[in-house]
C-alpha cells in the first residue's frame, strides 16, 4: 500500500500525517512530497519512506499512490499562497488514487461545515478513514 502525503509551507500538517500514518499503518509505504524543501524536510524527519520536492514530484508520485492524503488545498490551484500549482492540483485530482483530504479553512477557501475542529481532531478522523480503506 503506497500512501502519498503532500504538504506545503512549513510541512507541519504533513509531518503530523506522516507520523500518524507510520504509527497506525506500519506496513504501508509512506511517500512524502513537499511543495518546497522545508515541507519535505519536516515529513522526512517524521519518518517518510520516500520523498521528493516540487511540482514534478507531485505529478509522478500521484501516479504511483494508492491513497493520497493532505490538506484540501492540494486540489485547489494556486492555494497555499500559490505553492500548489495548477499542474499539481490537476495531478492530484486526476490521480487514480483514493483521496483523503483534510478540510482546513486556511487554504484561501472556506469549507462550510468544518467548524472549529483542531488539526489533531481532523488528523485523528483521517486515520479512522484510512483504517476503513486499508482494513
Amino acid at each position: 500500500m503506497n500512501i502519498l502525503v503532500i504538504d506545503a509551507k512549513g510541512g507541519g500538517m504533513g509531518r503530523q500525517l506522516v507520523s500518524s500514518i507510520k504509527q497506525n499503518f506500519p506496513k504501508a509505504t509512506v511517500m512524502a512530497v513537499g511543495t518546497n524543501a522545508t515541507a519535505t524536510f519536516a515529513m522526512n524527519k517524521a519518518g517518510a519512506d520516500i520523498s521528493g520536492t516540487g511540482e514534478n514530484s507531485v505529478v509522478v508520485a500521484s501516479r504511483k499512490a494508492d491513497i493520497i492524503v493532505g490538506p484540501i488545498g492540494i486540489v485547489i490551484a494556486d492555494s497555499m499562497l500559490g505553492e500548489v500549482t495548477p499542474r499539481m492540483a490537476a495531478a492530484v485530482g486526476q490521480s487514480g488514487a483514493k483521496l483523503v483530504l483534510i478540510p482546513f479553512n486556511y487554504c484561501e477557501s472556506i469549507i462550510v461545515g468544518v467548524g472549529d475542529r483542531t488539526p489533531s481532531e481532523l488528523i485523528a478522523e483521517a486515520m479512522e478513514v484510512l483504517r476503513g480503506m486499508i482494513g
